[in-house]
């Protein structure tokens, strides 16, 4: 897994790197629920399967991060991991491994209000895939 952040004012900016399309939309799943809690304390006892749909690439990854957002603000669901099944350049389809939020185990390091369009990038490099998001905290 490797994510990096990126400096940016009162936002968390996240820029993943990824061999294949499917793993960097499951490290972008994983790298924003990184910032929200500690991945260590999630334990999967859940399982949801989600599709989500796009205009195209990037506009899939914010839909995407958007509707796992939601299972955190809309449902208090934690998800500790994203299994992409089915992957094209405007739908996805994944399974969720996911763990209601307990106060007593989880902590929450960051409030993520909001997944932006805000430099929303989704390119295919030399090496692999890359994208870069900026979270509203």
């Amino acid at each position: 897994m490797s994510y990096y952040l990126t400096d940016h004012t009162a936002d968390i900016g996240i820029r993943i790197v990824s061999p294949e399309l499917k793993t960097l939309f499951e490290e972008a799943a994983y790298s924003m629920f990184d910032q929200i809690t500690d991945m260590d304390a999630v334990k999967a006892d859940t399982e949801k399967i989600i599709q989500v749909e796009g205009d195209d690439l990037p506009d899939l990854m914010v839909n995407w991060l958007r509707e796992l957002l939601f299972l955190w603000t809309g449902t208090e669901m934690l998800m500790k991991k994203a299994e992409v099944m089915l992957l094209s350049e405007k739908e996805l389809t994944a399974k969720l491994h996911l763990e209601p939020y307990d106060p007593q185990k989880h902590s929450i390091n960051n409030e993520i209000k909001a997944v932006t369009y805000h430099q929303i990038d989704v390119r295919h490099e030399s090496d692999g895939w890359e994208t870069t998001i900026i979270f509203d905290v």
